[in-house]
């Protein structure tokens, strides 16, 4: 760039790039489709829809096993709302293809079939996989079969720039630039012209209102008359007044309270508008802040901010601020209720308090924050100076039970270090709760305030301190997060949400095994070489080999099945032992294979290769030469010949089959809609017995309640010291079959007693199930349920659980009727079927995997309730369910043993009775021995 020359242009740093959110669709082939060209045979293409984009395929003529292997992609406009948006994929025959005779050419292509995929099904890149849908009708009277095979995934890639502008040649930049023309002066755009209401509207006003604030004095119990209204600029208002019992509502600024009385003064013309000036530092003039709020009676107040120019300014502040107007409804006013999202259990009232941090106190050194609401009291955690300028930080939000209103709420700033209490007092700022905000859902969060704390001898006490005050609900978003003073243990008294993790069956098929260097067996003794498989907790080892001719391979073709959880960073560790020799077995070789580089099969269809495994570092046989025994690492050992495979087409069982809560494959993409919302109240609990003893002699219980259906496991805040708790919580889930079971258990709370380093068990109280096939569809049920546990002694109550179910299902007869007479479990169940001798053990380590995922949250889901829930114990034996079943059984057969009985009487003389009544005209029977007596209906008697 020459001398001279303009500065260059500082460039803003690029931003990260706009991504885009793209569809794949990969249709791959169909199977067994109809006829439609009258020759058996079909010409087949595909059409998908999404979002309002069609894409089509080739047809593939004459064949009813097409292959296209197209892959069409689509945009999605809105990334966020993809899972409610569906794909649509139908089938046609091409009647183009038709031959001469067959129908000719022309006319609307037949309809072999479609397939629609909601956007819960859709996979990210990397976890797609081949899913064969079958096709449904279009009608009910269409003719249709066979399935359609597509891989559907979805992916994020930057948004592609505009083309760039027309740059010059290479080479150019020497040259002379090119005269530009003066460019002609363009025409402004018409500039609009505010309205006189506009100008009115926003226009500040330059007079105050015609509002006196003094000091009256206090009026008699028989001298207090209500002054008329008086008008500001926003209609009337009505000036505060002083009761019997003591001065009206005060007035509020900005930052305080201010005790004010108003009194009318004669209306005066409005002056002519004069020029706005501005300030001495160029703000505009502040306007008075007007603000109504409805009072339970039918009179109005005004809230005045004293003029800047009054004497009080904006870092003004009193001993007991209030926060904030708040929601107050007049009684002759009608109020729409508000829909709430808690309509199965009885709305809890609670004072919130947030504390965010404080600024200008004295250094000290661990403060912190003390919260007092009549006789219940909180006290914050030390705060941190995280930003390091001597303003501690909390962001905490407490939560204090409003059953019973209190006038006031006291909040104030301790040093934790102090050598004295009268050191440690920091401050602190005093709320009127008569005028606390209410919120209610979806409200947004309330924003905090700085107010100034006061209190103390004179120049003791300086600082600031931000809270935000409101009255809610249990349904704020802020209450499961908060510190409750119905359990004053916060670590592990919370309400949480707890995930399952995913779980898989990663199944190993052992194949043989190659240049193995194993000795000789004793004479008599064959070749016994078994492989090992190591999954984290989980072992299995296969049967005995069949050996070859060399004694270097070895063929077992089996196929072992193992539990695996996402996040999927566990390592399968194989080992080959010889098990031949009388002693300890020899390892031969091992070899380690992350889990994550095991390919997913969604489908018994989808074929997985099988791969060889170099073994390493076998150990040989302690009296073997000296090239058995302890090979460097690395060294070869021979290779194991394995097939690998993530089956994503099962369900993991992790609860008894009758009982299951969720019977979904693993794999997203074979997910169904769900076909309805189960929602469930937890109201509370009544009689529960006492579970600890306080003090020596009196008795308590801390109870709180876990619910567990599908993968989503929620548990409730712990109420202490309370036979009889209220919780007051409800939770949601989406119900993919009705056919399944909802759990409830309440505990006993131990776990908040625990000592640092020490563990100890929480207790169980009881058990309720809840089949959800036996709700009616958008009904509402309210019962008390019995807690009963089997101890020793026999089966004992523990006392009862309130709850309230609801399931609401859109679903229209037919969609039931589908619904209830699809199998339980995925397909993959039946076509390859996991023994149950298995299938049990195979559960126990999914419960493990479970209880251990649990146990890493906080608070912590204890295995000892896990294991509960799930009925880890339910395969074991018992006298009292054998004796329970043993008499089920006879129950269902009594009828048979009591025919059996009957029969055998009439056989031998003995049953009193016939099976048919005798007719009227034959009253007795004679045999060979002798005259047998018999009764007669006729006569009423015997005869011989």
């Amino acid at each position: 760039m020459a001398a001279g020359g303009p500065p260059p242009t500082e460039m803003p740093p690029p931003g990260p790039p706009q991504m885009v959110r793209k569809l794949a669709v990969e249709v791959v082939d169909a199977r067994d489709l109809v006829p439609k060209d009258g020759l058996g045979t079909s010409s087949a293409y595909a059409v998908a829809d999404f979002d309002g984009q069609r894409k089509r395929t080739r047809t593939v003529p004459r064949d009813l096993n097409p292959q296209w292997h197209e892959r069409l992609e689509f945009a999605v406009p809105d990334p966020p709302s993809m899972h409610a948006e569906s794909l649509d994929v139908s089938l046609y025959h091409d009647r183009r293809f038709n031959p001469s005779g067959g129908g000719g050419g022309g006319g609307k292509n037949n309809f072999l079939g479609r397939v629609r995929i909601y956007g819960s099904q859709f996979s990210r890149r990397g976890e797609e996989g081949i899913v064969y849908f079958p096709l449904e009708k279009r009608s009910l009277l269409s003719w249709i079969r066979g399935e359609v095979g597509l891989k559907i995934y979805y992916y994020d890639e930057p948004a592609v720039p505009p083309p760039p502008e027309d740059r010059p040649p290479e080479g150019a930049d020497n040259a002379p630039p090119p005269k530009v023309p003066p460019e002609e002066p363009k025409e402004l755009p018409e500039v609009p012209e505010p309205t006189e209401a506009a100008v009115e509207v926003q226009q500040p006003h330059m007079q105050p209102p015609v509002i006196i604030v003094e000091e009256a004095p206090m009026h008699g119990p028989h001298g207090s008359m209500m002054p008329p209204p008086m008008h500001g600029p926003h209609g009337p208002m009505m000036p505060p007044m002083h009761g019997p019992h003591g001065p009206g509502p005060m007035m509020h600024g900005p930052h305080g309270p201010m005790m004010m009385h108003a009194r009318m003064m004669p209306p005066q013309p409005e002056p002519e508008p004069e020029p706005e000036q501005p300030g001495p530092d160029g703000a505009e003039p502040y306007p008075p802040e007007l603000r109504k709020t409805r009072m339970a009676s039918s009179t109005e107040h005004v809230r005045i901010p004293r003029h800047p120019s009054g004497g009080f300014g904006p870092d003004y502040y009193t001993a007991s601020p209030r926060v904030i107007s708040g929601r107050f409804v007049s009684t002759g006013e009608a109020v729409e209720p508000v829909q709430s999202t808690y309509d199965l259990v009885e709305p809890m009232r609670y004072l919130f308090v947030r504390i965010v941090r404080v600024r200008g106190i004295r250094a000290c050194e661990g403060p912190y924050v003390k919260i007092q609401a009549g006789p219940q009291c909180l006290r914050s955690r030390p705060g941190r100076d995280v930003s390091g300028t001597g303003s501690p930080e909390w962001n905490q939000v407490f939560a204090v039970s409003h059953a019973k209103p209190e006038p006031t709420l006291e909040i104030s700033v301790w040093d934790g270090q102090a050598p004295s209490p009268a050191d440690a007092f920091l401050g602190g700022v005093c709320f009127d709760l008569s005028d606390v905000p209410v919120r209610d859902q979806p409200d947004g969060p309330l924003a905090a305030q700085w107010y100034r704390l006061e209190g103390g001898e004179p120049g003791m006490v300086t600082g600031d301190i931000m809270v935000s005050v409101w009255i809610g609900t249990q349904a704020d978003d802020v209450f499961p997060e908060a510190w409750n003073t119905d359990a004053p243990y916060a670590a592990y008294t919370r309400a949480k949400v707890y995930q399952s993790p995913k779980l898989w069956y990663l199944r190993a098929s052992v194949i043989e095994a190659q240049d193995l260097r194993v000795p000789a067996p004793p004479p008599g003794l064959p070749f016994d070489v078994r492989v090992k498989v190591q999954l984290g907790f989980q072992s299995a080892r296969t049967r005995r080999s069949v050996a070859s001719s060399s004694g270097s391979a070895f063929a077992w073709a089996e196929d072992l099945m193992f539990v695996a959880s996402e996040p999927l960073d566990n390592t399968l560790v194989l080992l080959v032992e010889d098990r031949s020799m009388i002693k300890e077995p020899a390892l031969l070789g091992h070899a380690t294979i992350p889990v994550s580089s095991v390919e997913q099969r969604l489908d018994e269809r989808q074929i997985v290769a099988s791969r060889w495994f170099n073994l390493e570092g076998g150990m040989g046989h302690g009296d073997g030469g000296g090239d058995q025994q302890g090979q460097p690492p690395g060294f070869y050992s021979g290779r194991l010949h394995l097939r690998l495979s993530l089956e994503g087409g099962y369900h993991v069982l992790d609860e008894a089959a009758h009982v299951c809560s969720d019977y979904r494959p693993t794999a997203k993409q074979l997910w169904k809609p769900p076909v309805g919302v189960l929602e469930l109240g937890i109201v509370g609990a009544c009689g529960l017995l006492p579970m600890k003893t306080k003090g020596g002699s009196k008795g308590s219980t801390d109870a709180y309640c876990v619910a567990k259906y599908g993968k989503k496991w929620v548990r409730t805040r712990t109420v202490t010291d309370s036979f009889n708790p209220r919780w007051n919580e409800q939770y949601t889930w989406q119900v993919y079959d009705p056919c399944t079971v909802l759990t409830v258990a309440v505990f006993d709370n131990w776990r908040m007693f625990a000592g640092a380093g020490d563990d100890r068990q929480d207790y169980r109280i009881g058990k309720v199930r809840v089949r959800v096939s036996t709700l009616e569809s958008n009904r509402a049920y309210t019962a008390s349920y019995p807690l009963l546990v089997l101890l020793r002694s026999g089966l004992k109550k523990m006392g009862e659980v309130q709850l309230a179910v609801r399931f609401s299902s859109p679903a229209h007869l037919p969609d039931t009727w589908a619904t209830y007479t699809s199998p339980l479990l995925p397909r993959m169940h039946y076509l390859r079927p996991i023994g149950v001798a298995q299938q049990e053990a195979l559960r126990g380590a999914a419960v493990r995997t479970v209880a251990a995922w649990l146990a890493r949250s906080e608070p912590p889901l204890g295995p000892e309730v896990v294991r509960y829930m799930l009925d880890a114990d339910a395969h074991t034996w018992s006298v009292r369910r054998a004796k329970a079943n043993w008499f089920r059984i006879m129950g269902v057969l009594a009828w048979a043993v009591g025919l059996e009985r009957w029969l055998d009487g009439v056989r031998r003389w003995r049953n009193p009775s016939p099976p048919h009544p005798p007719s009227s005209s034959t009253c007795c029977t004679s045999s060979s021995s002798g005259t047998r007596s018999w009764w007669c209906p006729r006569r009423r008697c015997t005869c011989s």
